[in-house]
């Protein structure tokens, strides 16, 4: 069995899963473009930024398994590798301490104007005076978009420097807010009014492309501080140059629109001039310590998925299949049994969406359930009935579903 990493990652923990018959093979400099024609004899791909395209899916006949090694899989064309039964895992909140310390790092920053300070430092001028004038954090009102498991971290960072937290997601209630102990805002704008710092921290989806539009902006109290480390998708920028000037905002930005893949390169977003702006270049989770600890659950996804039933993580498994009924079959452990049922269900036209099998102690008997698209008639039940090796059939209708 094939896996290749097509990004830079530190594969040398990858290569202890040789031990479990994995040949590790090491391509960082693969592109979207050069993917498919590697991926032949390939089972297991793991990728952090390269876009795996439906082409590259589609190319890929003996793929099992697509790993993000970071949070998201807005890199992969999932409903592909849904239609060809390709797991999609990720590792979700293992970069989210590196994010949330970036983020406050930049909160800190555009308040007291770190950057700028130093670089007239370094052009030998001491300003003191225009830069000595920093508002402070303790007290201010700081509100995050997005309560994962980075929004949550950054929620209690901002608490620590005595900050009054707010927070908003589509998934938030007033009482669940309370239980963790942070005010809770009934919409996006709402949140933004009573916000003088407003991190984002919410996936890319078609209810979050370009949620923080010109309203959102505008709903910002003069002078307040805009930070987004998670994706470029989600701001509107135009409106965002426009509101910089407007509204006297300052802004962190660890995401750009267009950026460009690899380590180095030519590179100057036009928003970077358009005001008190601070920009990183997609390093939110470029620590040593995120970095190992995703590799470390990606070590664990591909275990997983060579030794158990599960794959941790996957974002591509239907929660509820179009099953309506489960037939419970009692049998003896013999050869055929599943299959001559089988072959019985589909002769009648249902089909058969999951299936679970027990064996008992001595390997005697088992039991089956069979998840089914269709209620079985009784003629069918009668061709199960007859075969000498079942010993009892039952149908459940499965609960609200039926």
């Amino acid at each position: 069995m094939r896996l290749l990493i097509a990004d830079k990652l530190d594969a040398s923990p990858l290569k202890e899963l040789a031990a479990l018959g994995l040949e590790v093979v090491y391509r960082p400099e693969l592109g979207a473009d050069e993917l498919p024609a590697a991926l032949a004899d390939v089972n297991i791909l793991v990728v952090r930024s390269t876009k795996v395209a439906r082409a590259a899916i589609e190319a890929a006949g003996s793929l099992n398994l697509i790993i993000r090694a970071g949070a998201g899989v807005n890199t992969i064309d999932v409903d592909a590798a849904s239609e060809r039964g390709v797991y999609v895992s990720n590792c979700p909140g293992r970069n989210a301490s590196a994010v949330a310390e970036l983020v406050m790092a930049l909160v800190l920053g555009l308040d007291r104007r770190i950057v700028d300070a130093t670089v007239g430092l370094r052009e030998g001028r001491w300003e003191k005076g225009a830069l000595g004038e920093a508002r402070g954090l303790r007290g201010r009102r700081f509100g995050v978009a997005g309560l994962g498991s980075i929004g949550r971290l950054v929620l209690d960072h901002a608490a620590s420097f005595g900050m009054e937290t707010r927070a908003w997601s589509r998934s938030l209630t007033p009482l669940r807010a309370r239980e963790i102990g942070v005010g809770h805002a009934a919409s996006l704008v709402a949140l933004a009014k009573v916000s003088d710092v407003l991190s984002l921290h919410l996936p890319v989806s078609q209810h979050t492309t370009r949620i923080v539009d010109s309203e959102v902006l505008d709903a910002l109290p003069d002078g307040a501080i805009l930070i987004n480390a998670a994706r470029a998708e989600i701001v509107d920028y135009e409106a965002l140059s426009l509101a910089i000037e407007k509204k006297g905002l300052r802004v962190g930005l660890d995401v750009f629109p267009d950026e460009p893949k690899g380590g180095a390169g030519a590179f100057r977003p036009a928003i970077i001039d358009r005001g008190l702006v601070y920009g990183t270049p997609h390093i939110g989770a470029s620590t040593e310590q995120a970095q190992r600890a995703i590799v470390e659950e990606v070590c664990r996804i591909v275990r997983a998925f060579l030794t158990e039933e599960d794959v941790p993580n996957v974002v591509n498994v239907c929660k509820q299949t179009p099953a309506r009924f489960c037939l419970v079959l009692r049998a003896r452990d013999r050869v055929g049994v599943l299959a001559n049922v089988s072959s019985v269900i589909k002769r009648h036209g249902i089909n058969i969406e999951e299936v679970t099998n027990t064996i008992f102690q001595g390997a005697v008997a088992a039991c089956t359930k069979l998840r089914l698209s269709g209620r079985p008639s009784e003629v069918c039940l009668a061709e199960i009935r007859a075969f000498e090796e079942v010993m009892h059939v039952d149908v459940i209708p499965l609960p609200n579903l039926a």
